[in-house]
């Protein structure tokens, strides 16, 4: 038997600004991408020395610590969504600005440890909502940032931006 998770959302499931994200999650259960990349994202951030943690690969660009907490703000944010379309709640729901978000959370002020035990927590939370999810709810849709997303979509999205954002570790801020 299938699993919810197992299936790939359709294109009339996000917005095609999203595509960037499902596309890099592997096929097979979502679940799974979600609990490996715990560990591979947690133990690719407690490589980052100490006086590496504010860096940012150019002047206008977040510091380390300020993406580790876009991306926790993202899971958050999508994981609120998947609830409330999982429960069958129809009420839209706007967007936000990930701008704001970061500019307004002090993340400069957290530890970067601080900031991983964060995403850890919130990792944890996201998989355990999903794992519960009845099947039928992975299929109910609601509105948000203008756009008919579904709960299914949620899950593949919140793995798929943290893939995203771990390359760009790898890729522009020499984490390794």
């Amino acid at each position: 038997m299938i699993r919810a998770g197992e299936i790939r959302p359709g294109a009339d499931e996000y917005l095609p600004y999203y595509h960037r994200y499902v596309s890099l999650v592997p096929d097979g259960d979502v679940l799974v991408s979600l609990v490996s990349q715990l560990g591979s994202v947690t133990a690719l951030l407690r490589g980052v020395p100490d006086s590496k943690e504010g860096y940012r690969y150019q002047p206008d660009k977040w510091s380390i610590r300020e993406l580790v907490g876009h991306v926790i703000d993202t899971e958050r944010v999508f994981s609120y969504r998947a609830l409330r379309f999982g429960r069958n709640d129809q009420l839209a729901l706007e967007g936000f600005d990930q701008d704001v978000f970061v500019n307004n959370a002090s993340f400069e002020s957290v530890p970067l440890e601080g900031l991983i035990e964060e995403l850890e927590s919130v990792r944890k939370s996201t998989i355990l909502l999903f794992r519960n999810l009845e099947p039928k709810a992975w299929e109910r849709r609601g509105v948000a940032s203008g756009g008919e997303v579904s709960v299914r979509a949620l899950a593949w999205m919140t793995a798929g931006h943290s893939i995203y954002h771990e390359e760009i570790l790898r890729t522009r801020y020499g984490c390794a």
